[in-house]
């Protein structure tokens, strides 16, 4: 099967205060047609920036693909014309972004907002493609979808916004729908109905999902495989049921132990966490001919201080950045 979209060795820096950072360091990975594919990893790590960058949407004249490829059915898009991204994005790829209530514009009614998607990129008329925007809030389950298409943003809840900003990303069947955060200050109950919305509609469109997230329970329900981000760089790869049930680096193991029953069973009589120590390191720690990882790790060595961890590689696709990786 050939893959859908391919990243190779991709890297990209922006200019701050202090210099140029390499904010996404030496990236590859592969997506498949109808796959779900996580991200995983603490807020700074890198996630959200990987998926501007697969949209063309990085941070105007502070932000710039350095080196690497990103490669949507044989294409490279980071050598594209804005033109051409304008083409591929909203169409070919989507994304639903964090918070809806910033993304969504107050002044419009969600069916407006919508409408504009199918009239830009499918070239509709205002009737067809106000039906259709009636028909996708119906498909995201918004109830009386007749009557709330218009709505403004604020007649809605957390909830129903969210599903809104899902309808606009869907309204051109996306062959890639890119899912940042989706569930945001939403409560559990509403979160787990945006997963679940989510998944079906995978399996009814066929679409290929990357799903940006730090939660670990998301992942092991709705991904095949998933990667670990930390300052930029791909630490841990592979299957999710093989990465839950033997992390090989520190910090995916950190981040399975922060969640209950993720790798247990409910009987058991006490279930205690532990969180990770320390905070991400700031950016211009980013890049560093070492472990990043190093100064919030309990399996520290010396050469973690001198030297970035090689990838090591094991059984089904697994890898590991780290120098104890065979050890965990």
């Amino acid at each position: 099967m050939a893959n859908l979209l391919e990243v190779k060795n991709l890297r990209i820096e922006l200019t701050t205060r202090e210099g140029v950072a390499p904010v996404i360091d030496d990236l590859s990975f592969t997506l498949n047609p109808g796959e779900t594919l996580s991200f995983v990893g603490e807020s700074g790590c890198g996630k959200s920036m990987t998926a501007l960058a697969l949209m063309g949407l990085l941070p105007e004249k502070v932000g710039r693909v350095a080196a690497g490829e990103i490669r949507f059915n044989g294409e490279n898009l980071a050598q594209a014309s804005d033109i051409r991204l304008r083409e591929i994005r909203g169409n070919d790829i989507s994304m639903i972004f964090q918070e809806p209530m910033t993304s969504l514009n107050p002044v419009f009614t969600v069916g407006e907002q919508i409408a504009e998607v199918l009239r830009a990129h499918q070239g509709l008329s205002r009737k067809v493609a106000w039906t259709q925007a009636i028909e996708l809030l119906d498909a995201v389950r918004i109830p009386n979808a007749k009557n709330r298409v218009s709505n403004y943003p604020f007649q809605m809840s957390g909830g129903q916004r969210q599903r809104v900003m899902i309808a606009i990303a869907l309204a051109c069947q996306p062959k890639i729908l890119i899912a940042d955060e989706p569930t945001t200050a939403l409560d559990v109950t509403v979160q787990a109905q945006i997963f679940d919305l989510l998944g079906d509609l995978r399996r009814q469109t066929g679409a290929a999902i990357i799903l940006i997230t730090h939660d670990m329970g998301a992942v092991a329900e709705m991904a095949e495989r998933m990667i670990v981000m930390y300052a930029g760089r791909k630490v841990e790869f592979g299957p999710v049921d093989q990465i839950i049930e033997r992390p090989r680096h520190p910090y995916t193991k950190g981040l399975i132990e922060c969640v209950p029953h993720i790798q247990g069973d409910l009987t058991s009589e006490r279930h205690d966490l532990v969180e990770v120590p320390g905070i991400v390191p700031s950016l211009r720690e980013f890049g560093k001919n070492q472990c990043l990882f190093a100064s919030r790790c309990p399996y520290l060595t010396d050469q973690c201080l001198v030297a970035r961890p090689t990838e090591k590689v094991f059984d089904d696709g697994q890898t590991a950045d780290c120098w104890q990786a065979e050890a965990l």
